[in-house]
């Protein structure tokens, strides 16, 4: 039975890729900043709450990562943590920064002193690519983060490949392009989208607010993305894997998808607030997953419409 540490299990790729590798018959570990108070809903409402161990480590202190490795004895270590909101990230640069660039640091100087065969992964994200205009982002592709945790995340790729190359470790990072579930915050626009709109087929709310709804995402279905992440840990040989779903939609489409399936008409309720805008934003974010295809066996099956009304369907469920 092999043994996984998944750090930030928490949230919602920690919660499917526990559940994943629970299926697979794994040990999970599992770790948040305080596992004594923390209420782990997403793991609560995937029904694995007991089937997990939890722990207590903070990243930022490398004598707390070392301390649980050594307890867990994990095969395999799944970096999830770190704040993950790009727009909060512009409140909060400091944390954003510290929270994935020396935790993931922590973690990959925690393997190597302790010498032992510890597979890696580290959750990448499109965000470093910045804007690339019509052009599908690859590993290849240059990273021009533009904001505070894009850069945060490029540094930690970087971290990554300078381990792997300097140490010989088996460690991995998934560029994700966006992905979505129904246990995504609320804070993240698709799922205020949903929400809100339910709420306005119910009566219950007026009016949406969003910021720019011209910008394109690829998006993808979060419990299909978790799988990736399992499998660059199989492979023979540690390499870097762009995930997406290869299909690039507008913001706007996804309102106008989620508010049609409820059988309204979204222009009716829609309010651009100019607050909600970002200092600075990607317009295009398309992703290329060849590799991940030809490589790994890895291709998406849920595009932004189905992810939009799965994602309606969990909320009036």
């Amino acid at each position: 039975m092999k043994t996984a540490l998944i750090c930030g299990i928490s949230g919602q790729d920690g919660a499917y890729l526990a559940q994943l590798l629970l299926s697979k018959g794994y040990n999970v570990w599992g770790t948040s900043r305080d596992a004594q108070v923390s209420n782990f809903d997403n793991l609560v409402r995937l029904g694995i709450r007991e089937s997990v161990k939890l722990e207590s480590m903070a990243l930022s202190d490398f004598r707390s990562v070392l301390q649980v490795i050594n307890k867990a004895k994990p095969d395999e270590i799944y970096n999830l943590a770190g704040q993950t909101s790009v727009g909060l990230s512009f409140e909060q640069p400091v944390e954003t920064m510290e929270s994935v660039t020396l935790g993931t640091l922590n973690l990959l100087e925690a393997i190597r002193f302790t010498g032992s065969k510890i597979k890696f992964y580290n959750a990448g994200s499109s965000e470093c690519f910045g804007d690339t205009g019509d052009r599908a982002a690859d590993e290849y592709t240059p990273f021009r983060p533009r904001s505070p945790y894009a850069v945060a995340k490029a540094a930690a790729f970087w971290e990554v490949a300078n381990y792997r190359e300097a140490y010989d470790l088996f460690a991995c990072s998934g560029i994700l392009f966006n992905h979505d579930s129904p246990l995504r915050p609320k804070r993240f626009v698709t799922q205020k989208i949903v929400a809100t709109a339910e709420q306005i087929a119910q009566g219950k709310a007026e009016k949406l607010f969003l910021g720019d709804i011209s910008i394109q995402r690829d998006w993808g279905w979060a419990p299909e993305y978790v799988e990736a992440m399992y499998l660059m840990l199989q492979q023979e040989q540690p390499d870097d894997y762009a995930i997406a779903t290869g299909e690039t939609n507008k913001l706007e489409d996804f309102v106008a998808e989620v508010f049609s399936y409820l059988g309204l008409d979204w222009r009716e309720y829609l309010v651009i607030e100019q607050s909600l805008f970002r200092p600075t934003d990607i317009a295009i974010s398309r992703g290329n997953p060849a590799k991940a295809k030809q490589l790994l066996g890895w291709e998406a099956q849920y595009k932004m419409k189905d992810i939009a009304r799965m994602m309606v369907d969990a909320i009036r469920n």
